[in-house]
């Protein structure tokens, strides 16, 4: 009996030994940890992955109050003499209404630096395409800190690249990596939305199906004369021509420069840890002025998220990819060859994350050249 009964788990087994194994061996940019999770996920464990990180995240979850920090982690320039320059920008910038005013503070007494945008990389056309900046989030947890990008819609263009294995239907996979001949004008990187699997968010590139788009999710649009937008879509399964490329991550978080009513309500925010519990979360919006904005923070749930971005000046916003394996933001500059920083301080994820190829999709910065954009992968 008890051969019996061992023969029988065997055969039972056998098939998700051999699924799991192969999975496994496959190439992939991710280690052996979270790669067996994102298997789990996707053969009926999602329940299960769930509630065990529901827990954990909630045991991990920090307590208000506490110590408050005495200073922020320094993004963008650091040296005198570089600041100097970021500062002159500035002011050029500001005489024409291009530089982002300061981010209102949560904090009676800020600390310095504390919401004040900082060039990184390059001038394009004698003002910066890319600021960056950090914050302090909410009073009762006073060592949570933001860090936030601004790219100027006039000087910059975005791409969305398909990763290795994601989005799962894409009928052109590309380099799963910033191409190569691109490199020279890239800025900045930042990571994709919910998979696919965790929210049915479609995805389009130049007229074709990735997956299918979704009527009332938000989606980060880009489209064929440089512009950038992030909406709730309102369109059929593929994107129109006038769209370079389409990406969309569960519904808006911020419309009309307001929160989303329904934040509270954890079925719209996909199967992964909801809406309430507190881990890194990333996001993107954008300004009245038509500037992407991107955010990322620890120890947030999708309410305080949105509050980050709103603060941020986003007038509408979107949740993207959350869990500490995924926040990614760097920025890129150009000294005998490229030279890539983290913004967002992911120690699970290398600073050449996107240089190489990726299992997931991202979306890429680059310095705007004249003319629309007639590649999907440029």
């Amino acid at each position: 009996m008890r051969r019996i009964v061992l023969l029988a788990l065997l055969v039972v087994a056998a098939p998700a030994v051999y699924s799991y194994v192969t999975t496994m061996l496959k190439p992939s940019s991710l280690p052996l940890w979270p790669r067996s999770v994102e298997w789990l996920r996707q053969h009926h464990g999602n329940w299960l992955v769930d509630e065990v990180e529901h827990y954990y995240y909630s045991w991990k979850a920090p307590s208000k109050g506490g110590p408050q920090l005495k200073t922020l982690p320094l993004v963008g320039l650091g040296p005198a003499g570089q600041r100097a320059a970021a500062a002159r920008a500035r002011k050029a910038a500001s005489a024409a209404g291009a530089w982002p005013r300061r981010i209102p503070l949560v904090f009676a007494h800020p600390l310095p630096g504390e919401g004040v945008w900082r060039r990184t990389g390059p001038l394009v056309n004698g003002r910066p395409p890319v600021l960056v900046t950090t914050f302090r989030t909410e009073l009762d947890y006073p060592r949570i800190v933001a860090y936030v990008a601004w790219f100027d819609h006039t000087r910059t263009s975005v791409a969305w690249y398909p990763g290795r294995y994601e989005p799962p239907n894409a009928p052109v996979r590309g380099p799963f990596q910033v191409p190569f001949d691109q490199r020279w004008r890239l800025l900045a990187t930042f990571n994709g939305g919910f998979i696919y699997m965790d929210g049915h968010n479609g995805s389009s590139i130049e007229g074709r199906e990735y997956e299918p788009l979704q009527r009332g999710l938000a989606t980060l649009i880009a489209y064929r004369d440089g512009r950038v937008d992030v909406r709730s879509w309102t369109g059929g399964p593929v994107a129109g021509p006038q769209i370079a490329f389409a990406r969309q991550s569960l519904p808006l978080i911020v419309d009309g420069g307001k929160l989303n009513p329904n934040l509270n309500d954890s079925s719209q925010w996909g199967f992964t840890l909801g809406n309430a519990v507190r881990v890194w979360r990333t996001g993107a919006g954008i300004d009245r002025h038509g500037n992407l904005i991107y955010a990322a923070a620890d120890y947030q749930t999708v309410t305080t998220l949105a509050r980050i971005l709103q603060r941020a000046g986003a007038v509408r916003a979107m949740q993207l990819d959350i869990n500490p394996e995924w926040p990614t933001l760097i920025t890129y500059t150009h000294h005998h060859g490229i030279v890539p920083t983290k913004i967002v301080p992911n120690y699970q994820q290398p600073a050449t994350r996107y240089l190489v190829p990726d299992d997931r999709d991202f979306f890429a910065v680059y310095r705007r050249l004249p003319g629309p954009v007639t590649d999907p992968f440029k």
